[in-house]
């Protein structure tokens, strides 16, 4: 019977702590005791204490109730909690609250997941460039391709825009696709459909000045591809 109760002691009455504090507290720049510490804190807050004193958590830690003073003066410094203050009825109160700590771990989980993907798009478009170029990039290659996404904000999709732009053209190198986003960025076009209407509209152009410097009595006339090169 006691066996029994004890089990359930253990299995019944427990704390939540989200897998995303114990997978990356370390990430957002919590040393353990720290954040052992705010365990304990959200520990309490669920059993009703709202405002553990240091010598609360002390009591349930191998830290002096000063230390966990100065844990808990820096936590609120570095913005992991708040204390709310209330004049209830007259009667002054503090509480802790984590939801700044909440909101860091969802930030972090968004950050890492959206650099995770950022990550997997980048490796997917090497692996575009080597299909089309039929060998490894070399690294000036690279660096050009790294510096196209972080430094100019080219979207992959608009790169390999480019690239089939390129290839269209009969003009497969970094310095001729590099030319279209050039050109591409300075008129201010950011999605395919804007990088497809531009391309129509400039060989449009392009092509009406080839056909004016033509024999007009001419039955067929051959005009080469636009190439962005000499814009």
């Amino acid at each position: 019977m006691e066996k029994k109760l004890m089990m359930d002691l253990l299995v019944n009455s427990h704390v939540m702590v989200p897998n995303l504090l114990l997978e990356n507290y370390y990430l957002l720049g919590l040393n353990e005791e720290e954040c052992m510490l705010l365990i304990h804190v959200h520990s309490f807050i669920c059993k009703g204490n709202y405002f553990p004193t240091p010598d609360d958590l002390a009591d349930r830690m191998s830290c002096t109730p000063a230390q966990c003073a100065d844990h808990l003066r820096r936590l609120v410094q570095k913005g992991y909690i708040n204390i709310e203050q209330s004049n209830d009825d007259q009667i002054y109160s503090e509480a802790y609250t984590l939801e700044p700590l909440w909101e860091k771990l969802i930030v972090h989980y968004y950050q890492k997941s959206a650099n995770q993907q950022n990550a997997e798009q980048e490796e997917a478009l090497y692996t575009v460039f080597e299909n089309e170029f039929g060998r490894p990039l070399s690294p000036i290659e690279c660096e050009t391709l790294t510096m196209w996404l972080d430094q100019d904000h080219h979207s992959p999709e608009l790169i390999k825009a480019a690239l089939r732009e390129s290839v269209i053209s009969g003009k497969l190198n970094f310095r001729y696709i590099d030319r279209i986003l050039f050109e591409w960025k300075k008129n201010g076009v950011k999605t395919l459909q804007q990088a497809k209407a531009h391309g129509e509209k400039i060989r449009n152009k392009f092509t009406q000045k080839r056909e004016h410097q033509t024999d007009k009595n001419q039955s067929s006339i051959t005009l080469p591809m636009y190439n962005w090169l000499e814009k």
